[in-house]
């Protein structure tokens, strides 16, 4: 018998620096920057231009990920700071997420590397499309509430926390699937799609959505098919996927950042009106069943049986602001007692708010309130996924 759980599709190498406002300041010293360059969409070729990225977004306090020319720009860079080497992916955080809480789940991976194999769970089976060691690291930034830098004309001030995301992948470029992934898929109750946001290539997209719909077809028939959403490289290759998937997704998952993208404004997320008018019209143009959309505020689900998902919307909550209070190393009692704080009011507000106004096809939690100020912003995505899904198979 197989998993449960199944999770794919890609992974990777991380390297997590530790923030140091006085490097960020002498660098942009060194590189004389100023503040009309900042810009989150300029290409990136070299450590200046990945220093303007990553002054745009804490001056804009968004989060994101973007594309490098190089990845020795991202050595160089991760170099320069206290950084530590952890293992990225939905797939593979959700597993070491619920695995926390005792559930287990199976996996395909892109990379395999020495850092992968003592990271994920001993008892996870997993299939890999790689059959060489292979290290393409993403570079992870951190930047908490009340970040200062100022140098030459820039000064900014931060107030609240997010994370920012630099890699030159390969692997995940490539996205090769393992055939053998239909295998571990038979007796699947729930099965995970995430990765495709790296690809660059339609032909080549198109190619692994062939393949990944033939491996789903080992699929048993009452299986829920999952799919969360990500920053694409190139957003056109967003809609193929989308198109080539829409018919077997039941639920798509998504974050604040990319319910606004979609949409193309910005949204008071703390406005259950002008919340739902964004999902009611998001939910028109996806065409699934059910929307699950995560944000710092709350977390809700939208369609005809939204109301069946608020305990594994109360999983994610919970497992995400676990890891966004303690960091990977969260135990099963700080789970517990994350899952006891009393929701934050502003979050309950809405969710009271636009529950009501949803008749009955819109089911809303808050977030809960949270002390801590020295928090991880990384992840936070991919342990809402660890904490949502073992509740389906509860269920």
């Amino acid at each position: 018998m197989g998993e449960r759980i199944v999770l794919g599709l890609g992974n990777n190498t991380d390297y997590e620096i530790v923030w140091d406002s006085r490097i960020i300041e002498q660098l942009i010293v060194e590189y004389g920057i100023s503040a009309s360059e900042l810009s989150v969409d300029k290409p990136i070729s070299d450590g200046r231009d990945l220093l303007v990225s990553i002054l745009g977004f804490l001056r804009d306090e968004h989060g994101g990920e973007r594309f490098v020319d190089s990845p020795l720009v991202i050595e160089d860079f991760a170099g320069r700071f206290k950084n530590k080497v952890t293992i990225g992916g939905t797939s593979v955080r959700a597993a070491i997420a619920m695995r926390k809480l005792g559930f287990t789940s199976a996996l395909h991976l892109v990379t395999i590397n020495e850092h992968v194999r003592r990271l994920i769970p001993p008892d996870s089976p997993w299939v890999c499309s790689n059959d060489k060691d292979s290290s393409y690291p993403h570079l992870i930034i951190q930047f908490a509430a009340g970040t200062r830098v100022e140098a030459g004309d820039i000064a900014i001030h931060t107030k609240r926390a997010n994370r920012i995301i630099y890699d030159n992948d390969r692997d995940n470029i490539a996205m090769e699937l393992n055939p053998d992934f239909a295998t571990l898929v038979s007796d699947a109750r729930v099965f995970l799609i995430s990765g495709f946001n790296a690809m660059q290539n339609s032909e080549l997209l198109a190619d692994r959505l062939r393949k990944l719909r033939g491996i789903m077809r080992s699929l048993p028939p009452e299986a829920i098919v999952f799919y969360e959403d990500a920053c694409f490289h190139n957003p056109a290759l967003s809609a193929q996927v989308r198109g080539a998937l829409t018919d077997r997704i039941q639920i798509h998952s998504l974050n604040e950042d990319e319910l606004q993208g979609y949409l193309g404004r910005s949204i008071q997320l703390l406005d259950p009106v002008e919340v739902l008018a964004a999902v009611r019209d998001l939910h028109r143009m996806l065409k699934v069943p059910a929307l699950m959309i995560h944000t710092r505020y709350w977390a809700l689900a939208f369609g005809s049986q939204a109301s069946r998902y608020a305990e594994a919307l109360k999983g994610g909550i919970t497992m995400a602001t676990s890891r966004f209070r303690f960091g990977d190393d969260f135990t099963p009692a700080e789970y517990a007692e994350t899952e006891a704080l009393p929701p934050e009011e502003t979050g309950a507000e809405f969710s009271a708010a636009i529950n009501g106004l949803g008749g009955g096809i819109v089911s809303c939690l808050p977030s809960v309130r949270v002390k801590e100020k020295k928090v991880t912003t990384v992840g936070l995505g991919d342990a809402f996924v660890g904490g949502f899904l073992p509740a389906l198979v509860k269920r």
